[in-house]
Order: structure tokens, then sequence, then C-alpha cells
């Protein structure tokens, strides 16, 4: 008898796929049986849809690149705090790591399937990785119009705040070209237009003048700036270009219309009428995490945190830059998973991205934006069948051209063989996303009810993202590993490993 899927989805939110960006596709007709571990291709045409009433073996959710959830879970356990669980999004920590996955040499993406064995007999991890070209020189961009709204209410004020916004905003006015523009917009208690759209051939000292000159004053009216910052961007809106707003805030309405609804949907408008799109920065220890993120899905933009100037050149050097250039249109993924072979599956995170299945090849539904550079990693967990051999899961992500809009598909699939190592002795990057998602869940739960199978304790975990971080001299994994063992301090201090002597 064939297993149920579907309910999976509502059941188990946080156990088996992450992803940063993009989206995969496919069904358990007509499918060659992977020859090798892992099998990465690309195909011109799409793989076979299923019968309409055959969807419980698919996995279908548009593509995120955001890591805003990861750097404010790393500060708050580094002051001492849990993270609230509602702010711990898995794919957003997953995909807050490098991961080397090949890539392609012009539009659209490259898809690689692997996995390997959890500590649980019954369980593996499937890593589906998708990567766009990599960025190439600043001048293959089109100019970019770029409207920086930014919060001067009194919670600014606090050290740290509004002095790292000028930061950020100054380090992203001198990597910006000649031919973009910036207009800057401040808001509290209400909003003003600081600086109209300036091109910064002209005027790149006029923009960092005006950002200096920024000052925290009183109460935060969330809503009167967005709308403002929207307004100043149409004005100054300039065909063929990327425009875009940024919102630099800690995202704390507490002022005039904060009814999220409206705002929201001045958002979702403004994308619609004029192609306006959204990156949201927050910034501050108490942070509006979840409105921004609504904000920056409702804008089909991004999100990001910064509490240092390090993060602040990372985010408006690196991040900020690769949101510029565009290298697809709504890009979903679709995962199909062989009923053959796979009992049960579990998707880690992206409770907010799923798309449903019959919407995957309709290019009316939205999915998200993707530009050079990124990659996007999602992670499944999956109980395969006793004995399974053969097919495991195809990976198909569709995407539009950012040109032409028309449609185009890259697959990838592997083979049950590819599940026999564990998973940590596995590359680095599955090692990382593992490491990852087992935190994130950890977080979530508590400690005491893992929802993600094969979860080690927090102390091992801990052993484990060390040793990575001390093989790998990754800076980053050594970050991890850090807020790891700052978590089993907080969750389980019998598991925290002891402090040197």
């Amino acid at each position: 008898m064939r297993r149920r899927h579907q309910s999976l989805f509502l059941l188990i939110p946080a156990a088996g796929l992450l992803l940063t960006g993009c989206t995969v596709g496919g069904t358990d007709g007509g499918y060659r049986a992977a020859d090798g571990p892992a099998v990465s291709r690309a195909s011109a045409t799409p793989a076979p849809l299923p019968s309409p009433d055959d969807h419980d073996h698919l996995s279908t959710f548009a593509l995120d690149v955001d890591t805003a959830s990861w750097d404010f879970a790393r500060r708050t356990l580094a002051e001492g705090r849990l993270p609230d669980p509602s702010t711990v999004r898995p794919e957003e920590f997953v995909n807050s790591f490098r991961q080397d996955y090949d890539r392609p040499g012009g539009h659209g993406f490259t898809v690689t399937v692997d996995g390997a064995r959890t500590d649980d007999a019954d369980w593996s991890l499937v890593r589906v990785g998708l990567a766009t070209r990599a960025a190439g020189q600043e001048a293959d961009r089109p100019p970019a119009a770029l409207t920086f709204v930014v919060d001067v209410s009194g919670s600014m004020a606090e050290p740290g705040r509004l002095d790292l916004a000028r930061h950020s905003l100054g380090v992203m006015t001198d990597r910006l070209r000649d031919d973009d523009s910036v207009a800057i917009v401040a808001f509290s208690d209400e909003a003003e237009t600081v600086l109209p759209m300036t091109r910064l051939g002209e005027g790149r000292d006029e923009v960092h003048d005006a950002i200096e000159d920024l000052a925290p004053t009183d109460s935060t009216d969330l809503g009167a700036g967005v709308e403002a910052g929207y307004e100043t961007a149409v004005e100054g809106l300039r065909e063929g270009a990327t425009n875009r707003v940024v919102l630099v805030s800690d995202a704390l309405a507490n002022d005039g219309d904060t009814d999220v609804g409206t705002i929201l949907e001045r958002v979702a408008h403004e994308r619609r009428e004029h192609g306006v799109t959204l990156f949201g920065v927050g910034v501050g220890g108490d942070y509006g995490d979840a409105l921004m993120e609504r904000l920056a899905d409702r804008g089909d933009g991004h999100t990001a945190y910064v509490s240092s100037e390090a993060e602040a050149r990372e985010v408006f050097s690196e991040q900020l830059p690769r949101h510029l250039g565009l290298t697809a249109r709504d890009a979903k993924a679709q995962v199909a998973f062989d009923p053959e072979t796979v009992e049960e599956y579990r998707l880690v995170g992206y409770e907010n991205r799923r798309v449903a299945d019959d919407d995957f090849r309709d290019d009316r539904v939205d999915g998200g934006e993707t530009g050079p550079g990124h990659t996007v990693t999602a992670l499944y967990a999956v109980r395969t069948a006793p004995g399974a051999e053969g097919h495991l899961a195809t990976a198909t992500v569709r995407w539009l051209d950012p040109d032409t809009r028309a449609p185009h598909e890259a697959s990838g699939e592997v083979g049950a063989d590819a599940l026999d190592g564990s998973v940590w002795t596995a590359d680095r990057g599955l090692r990382t996303a593992a490491t990852a998602a087992y935190l994130a869940d950890a977080l979530r739960s508590g400690q005491r009810d893992p929802s993600l199978p094969g979860a080690p304790g927090l102390g091992e975990l801990s052993e484990r993202a060390g040793d990575l971080a001390a093989r790998t001299e990754d800076e980053d994994v050594r970050e991890l590993a850090e807020a790891i063992e700052a978590a089993a301090r907080l969750l389980r201090p019998d598991q925290a490993r002891p402090e040197p002597a």
C-alpha cells in the first residue's frame, strides 16, 4: 500500500528541508535510477508531471535566501539569552553557511542532490543544493535606484543601533557605482524625505552628508516610514534599473498606523504595480523579526540582521550587491520522492514559503528572486523502505528568465545508495548544514523533544562543531560551534562542555 505523506507538512514543522533561495520539482514516474551516489544534471525539458490525484510524494516551495534568523539567534545566545522559538527559522540557519556547489555559466541554477545517514538508523538527511552563477563584475548588473528608509526613533538611540545603521549605509554608498541612485527617508513619529533620488556620480558626498545627519528622535511610526519610503521610490523610479527600498530598522512599530495588514498591503501593491522590491536590515537587541520577515516576503525581497560593523560590511558590501543583480525571477522548487523507496520524509523549515504542488508550473504564482553568487540548501529527513534500492528522489527548480520571463527548469536526482555513509563523515558542506539544522531544532524544541531524527545532545553537537571548525579553519563554523556551546549552557547545563582549567 502506498503511504500517504501530505499530512507531514503540518505535523512536523522543523525537520527536513533547508534552502537558500530556490526550488525543485519532479514526479515518481519515468525517472531513471541514479547510477552513482548522487547525480546533478541540467534539463532543458520539464520532468514529467504526476497524475492530478497523486501529489502526496511532492514537496514544493518558493526560494528564499534570508539569513536574519541565524544572525539574530547568534547575537542573542552570545548575550546569554535564548532566542524566542518563533524567531528560529531552520532554513535560514542552514543557508547562512558556505556551500561549494558547481555553478552554471549563465542565468538559472545547477542542482546537486546527495545525503547521508543520521544516528537514527531509520533516518537519513538528503541535501538539495541549488546554485546560481558566480558573482561577476559590477558592470554586469543594471543600475540600481535604492531608497534607504532609516528608523530614527527613540529606540534607535541605544548604543549600536543608529550608529551601526549610519555606518552600514555609508559602506553601501561607497560600494555603489556612479550610475546608481540613492534616496533617503527617515522616520520616527513621522516620516521625512531627507534626500530625493540622487545620482551618485554627482552627489555621492551629498548622500554621505545626509546619512551622517541622521539623529534619533521620538517613537516609531513604521507605517509612515514605509509609506514615505515607497512614495519616494516611485517618484525616483528608473526604467531598466533595480528599484529597491532598503529598510533599516529594529521593526518595533508602536505609533501611528500599526496595523500590520495595511503596511503589508502597501509593500505588496508597490511590488506588483511598479516592481519596487524590499531588502530589510534588522538592528538592535530588541528586534521585530517576524514583522521584518513578513515585509520582505510581501516585497519579494530578503532580510538580514547586523549587530556589528563586521556584519554590516558583509551585508552591505556582499549580500545587498548580490541582490542588485538578478539571475532568476519567481523561482520555485519541487522535490519528488519515490514512493517505492521512501516511506516518510520531513522538510526542515520553509513553513511560510510552501507552495501548492499544482502551482509549481503556474508561473502566475509568486516565487523567489535570486541573484549571482547565491546558493540554496534544502535538507530533508528521509525514512527509506527496508532494503531500498535504486531511485530515491528528484529535485527540480523552475524559474523565469529575468529579462524575457521565459520559463526554465533544471533537475538533479539521487539514489538510495547515496545514503551509505554517516552524516558526520560526509563532506564539509553537508556536515555544516546538518549541524546548523540540529541547533535550530534544539532551539525550537527546547532539546527535550527534538523533531529532527538522529539529533545528538547539544554537548556532543558542540564537540562535533568544534572539531569541524578546527579542521576547516572556517570562522563561520567556529561561530556556529560557539553558539551551540552557549545553547547547551542555557538549555541543558548538564550537557555543556566544562570550561577549560
